[in-house]
């Protein structure tokens, strides 16, 4: 059976659907789960209900804006280990508040740090009954943990986060530039990403004459 979402404000952004908001419906299938038609006006919803009657669930939005799920790429939820600063319950449920129907955890300030597949299997374990949007894991990467990145890609991580600076957290230490080189060597051919943090020392004389020095990170 199908469900047909309608409401007065739906917003698409897509090839046939350009960014405007328009009234309208979605059709997702029973089967899949995908979105099998677009309604773009009151007349095609109108149109679909009385050609489909009692063959479909039906949930009206009114005047609430309908649109893809937001995916947050950078999030960072401390749980286990420092959940007081942010746990899966409190980050999740904000993400949804917010729109978002997916986050992304990044791989530090969490005890342990996602570095290897028994401390991914750790944060999945404490995720369980936490969470209200689908989360997704960065892997790390810290010195000695490379013998570890093809297990933890094999094991669901999307990519991998490093520093070429101090992370501000112990348990993560940043790596060299050779080890970033290694790493993309290992992972390379896998899809995974290589994210890498790094701190910039930038001196320059102002107007004035007065020596300054701004700190800049990628």
């Amino acid at each position: 059976m199908e469900t047909v979402y309608t409401s007065k404000r739906i917003f698409l952004n897509s090839a046939n659907h350009p960014a405007e908001v328009f009234p309208g419906g979605i059709v997702v299938s029973g089967i899949d789960g995908k979105v099998t038609r677009v309604l773009s006006s009151w007349a095609a919803v109108d149109h679909y209900l009385k050609d489909n009657e009692g063959d479909f669930e039906h949930y009206d939005f009114g005047d609430l804006l309908l649109m893809p799920g937001l995916i947050d790429t950078h999030v960072h939820i401390n749980e286990p280990g420092r959940t007081e600063w942010e746990g899966f319950h409190t980050a999740t449920k904000a993400a949804a508040a917010g729109g978002f129907t997916t986050i992304c955890d990044m791989p530090l300030n969490s005890i342990p740090p996602t570095t290897s597949v028994a401390n991914l299997r750790t944060k999945v374990t404490a995720a369980r009954k936490k969470i209200f949007v689908d989360v997704a894991f960065w892997g790390g990467l810290v010195p000695d943990n490379q013998h570890e990145l093809r297990r933890m890609i094999a094991s669901g991580v999307i990519g991998f986060k490093c520093f070429l600076c101090p992370s501000g957290v112990e348990e993560f230490p940043h790596v060299s530039e050779e080890q970033v080189h290694a790493a993309a060597r290992l992972i390379e051919g896998t899809g995974a990403v290589l994210a890498v943090s790094d701190v910039m020392r930038i001196e320059y004389r102002t107007r004035s004459g007065l020596d300054c020095t701004d700190t800049w990170q990628n």
